[in-house]
């Protein structure tokens, strides 16, 4: 796995809608949030993905809303999306519920025109808006840039204006695995430590923890009262949590990036994800998922950059020393954070243990290794060491310029 297959962006603006097309997108929200709630109430329990939740409530929804069909299939895969990230949480009783005022585009119910208007499907007729942001905005990079595609888009409703969320892509470039000697940016994750690379750079994860922890107990109380208000404050504070995750999760993904470049380093390698949550006792479903976006962050952000991502088997990366190689459960004192070897004495932060044992697995025997990575060193703070230990200080490789 090397990363997503197009790189993703979205651009926001506001629409200029006339008096006569405000209601017609105002009916649309509104049948679009019943059409995924029945979309979900009749999933719930039953299925969950895609292709099962269309085939369960598609034929429902074209026969007790509005909505054209492919706005039915599109609100059927919404639900599908919100039944899945619900389980993921692990909150099995908790069933979506619809209540945000946004509807879900794609290139066929959206058209866009050269004159930065563009055409959505209602409930009715087709409403013809103008986009509006400023004549320099971000937006403009990809309006004007013919390698960036439209794709699925967002109408939201706020404050009695509407706004749209552009979507756009563009093919991910293959990134060709490295054949000579390729340095190697290792990377740990965990709970307490988010991220933790080879070179010791550490990205804190007690926040984002602590967040979505005070989170799950305002949910739990707020589903108990069960009122409208308490409704709507969960989902604005569900908006907050998801913004703030998106955000840190971003962070830290430019950040693992920019250590990779700071370097040299032309692979960046992650223990695979499902085994790296088997092994965190203290994880949950939440740091599951926020590990598989923080992957995918970083693998688009590294491709921009030439630079491939790569899984490699994570067993014993905690619990091996990665002076001596001698490997024990209790090398690893887990409470204190702490990685002392038994064997040696060799001490270190276990995170940091773990993030130069990631970078030595895909050079020793990485799943792409039959393929041709000609990864040789591992980076670290101070230079540059090989398996083996044949150490490069980071003044050698100033002199001669890096890699």
């Amino acid at each position: 796995m090397s990363g997503p297959e197009y790189f993703r962006r979205t651009a926001v603006t506001r629409l200029a809608v006339e008096a006569e097309d405000h209601e017609r997108l105002l009916s649309m929200v509104r049948e679009w949030k019943r059409g995924c709630q029945i979309a979900v109430n009749a999933a719930w329990g039953v299925c969950h993905t895609r292709n099962e939740v269309q085939k369960l409530a598609y034929e429902k929804l074209r026969e007790r809303t509005s909505l054209g069909s492919q706005h039915a299939v599109l609100a059927t895969h919404r639900a599908a999306e919100a039944i899945k990230r619900t389980l993921e949480r692990g909150d099995e009783t908790a069933k979506p519920e619809f209540t945000s005022p946004t509807v879900v585009y794609d290139s066929r119910t959206l058209t866009m025109f050269d004159d930065r208007n563009i055409s959505l499907t209602t409930t009715g007729d087709r409403v013809r808006c103008r986009l509006v942001f400023p004549d320099q905005g971000y937006q403009s990079r990809y309006l004007d840039d013919d390698r960036w595609e439209p794709a699925k888009s967002t109408l939201h409703y706020r404050d009695g204006e509407f706004h749209f969320h552009l979507g756009f892509r563009r093919p991910r470039p293959d990134v060709d695995l490295p054949t000579e000697d390729a340095t190697v940016l290792g990377v740990s994750l965990g709970v307490q430590n988010l991220a933790v690379t080879s070179t010791a750079r550490f990205f804190s994860g007690a926040e984002l923890t602590h967040r979505h922890a005070e989170f799950a107990d305002l949910r739990e109380d707020l589903r108990e009262t069960n009122t409208r208000s308490a409704r709507r404050t969960l989902r604005r504070a569900g908006e907050r949590i998801e913004n703030f995750t998106r955000d840190t999760l971003h962070e830290v993904a430019g950040g693992i990036v920019s250590e990779a470049e700071r370097h040299g380093c032309a692979v960046i390698a992650f223990g695979e994800l499902e085994g790296v949550q088997e092994m965190l006792t203290e994880s949950t479903p939440f740091h599951g998922h926020a590990f598989e976006r923080l992957f995918e962050f970083v693998a688009y952000r590294a491709a921009e950059r030439d630079i491939a991502v790569v899984q490699v088997n994570p067993e014993y990366t905690s619990q091996r020393c990665t002076s001596c190689g001698f490997t024990h459960p209790q090398n690893r004192d887990v409470e204190n954070n702490r990685f002392e070897c038994l064997k040696c004495g060799s001490e270190a932060n276990d995170d940091y243990n773990a993030a130069k044992n990631v970078g030595f697995r895909c050079i020793r025997r990485g799943p792409l290794s039959s393929r041709g990575v000609g990864a040789k060193y591992c980076a670290l703070g101070s230079g540059r060491v090989t398996p083996d230990g044949e150490f490069v200080p980071n003044e050698e490789l100033e002199a001669v310029g890096k890699p």
